[in-house]
């Protein structure tokens, strides 16, 4: 097959990788200002590049021109968008080429954050209180009849990007009446204190065949805005917890209409121990958490999706790798050095070490979540004890 991959961010090397030693000549549309990346090149026919990567028509013109030149000469079956901010894009250009795949409609239920509380709701699934901020009187309404606090967020970015929480409706209103002629992007929700779970799944013929349950010990909301330190460990296997996570994502897939892909779901266990929906996402999630949850599983979620795609379009049977089921943990801080000194970090327990300037991050594996949450919780003291975390403000914008 010949697969282009489009991908505004530097990632999804390992999906690239799988992708050309499945034997498919692989394309690549990414920004212009990631040229000097060290992309795969070996692994790539070749690469082309946007001078603008922001998600709007002309943006989706100038790839769709672009897209006809190249199909004068060359078939592309495929189309994969490896960052949550080329769903669009993708999906786009898969409509007007009539390529299969996930289309506009369906892509807005992995992009458009009040589209997916829409649709959740609509499917009796729990979601936090929320409105849109089209109408005045529905703005209005909402805030008469929830209680404080509550976050104001952008309905396309990612993350914790671009979120203000408020605490009155006064508040609410000087921030939504800031947001100007853009406010119609945004949506108001109730903040719901809790513990954040994410699950990370692989699907293919609208089937979950894989997932694995794991629990931020700071929320992303927390560490954008706080400066914190993010972490994330592995749900005890056979709980509650990991079995009510396991059916919200079995719903949330369904209701959506996925049919294969990569995703990363979060969801919030309450205060009062009821779970809601958060958000969804079709693609494997960031912050190396695939590299956490191939520690646990030994299942490289990058590299099964490249299957899962290839498989789906060549209308050939995928077969899940053996599973393995050991608890892990990431913690991961900006760093005040360029490059920090890892001898510190020596315990066995240690499999993985970030490899990136300014940024100092370890994974542990064990058969004990125990000693997981042990050694997160002495990393992050060493972190600060060291004069290794730094911390900078949260963007309104995602940052290249």
């Amino acid at each position: 097959m010949t697969i282009l991959c489009i991908s505004t961010f530097y990632k999804g090397i390992s999906f690239i990788r799988a992708c050309h030693q499945l034997g498919n000549q692989v394309f690549l549309l990414t920004d212009k200002k990631l040229e000097d990346k060290p992309w795969p090149k070996e692994c790539l026919k070749e690469i082309f590049y946007l001078e603008n990567p922001e998600n709007n028509p002309t943006t989706y013109q100038t790839i769709i021109s672009g897209m006809a030149y190249l199909m004068r000469n060359t078939k592309i079956d495929l189309i994969v968008a490896l960052d949550d901010f080329d769903v669009e894009k993708a999906a786009a250009v898969r409509e007007h080429f009539r390529i299969p795949g996930m289309g506009q409609t369906t892509a807005r239920y992995f992009r458009d954050k009040l589209a997916m509380r829409v649709q959740a709701r609509d499917e009796g699934i729990s979601v936090p209180s929320f409105s849109d901020l089209f109408h005045d009187f529905s703005v209005n309404n909402f805030l008469s009849t929830t209680d404080a606090p509550w976050v104001i967020k952008p309905r396309s970015e990612a993350s914790a990007i671009g979120i203000k929480k408020v605490f009155s409706s006064e508040e609410a209103w000087q921030v939504i009446n800031g947001l100007g002629e853009n406010r119609h992007n945004f949506l108001i929700e109730q903040f719901k204190p809790g513990h954040v779970f994410h699950v990370d799944s692989l699907i293919i013929n609208s089937e979950v065949v894989f997932a694995r349950c794991s629990q931020y010990l700071d929320t992303p909301f927390e560490v954008a805005h706080g400066g914190g330190i993010f972490r994330s460990i592995t749900t005890e296997f056979g709980s509650l917890d990991e079995k009510a996570l396991l059916l919200i994502n079995d719903q949330v897939m369904q209701a959506f209409g996925m049919r294969f892909s990569a995703t990363h779901t979060e969801v919030i266990k309450s205060e009062d121990g009821d779970f809601y929906f958060l958000e969804t996402a079709s693609r494997v999630g960031g912050a190396h958490l695939a590299d956490m949850v191939e520690a646990s599983s030994g299942i490289n979620l990058w590299n099964e999706w490249a299957k899962i795609e290839t498989a789906v379009a060549e209308k050939q049977d995928y077969v899940l790798p053996e599973i393995s089921n050991y608890y892990s943990g990431i913690i991961i801080s900006l760093c005040s050095q360029q490059y920090p000194d890892y001898s510190y970090f020596s315990d066995s327990e240690v499999v993985w070490k970030m490899d990136e300037d300014y940024h100092v991050g370890l994974i542990v594996k064990s058969v004990s979540r125990t000693r997981v949450i042990e050694l997160m919780d002495k990393y992050a003291k060493m972190i600060y004890d060291l004069g290794y975390h730094a911390s900078a403000p949260a963007g309104d914008k995602a940052s290249h």
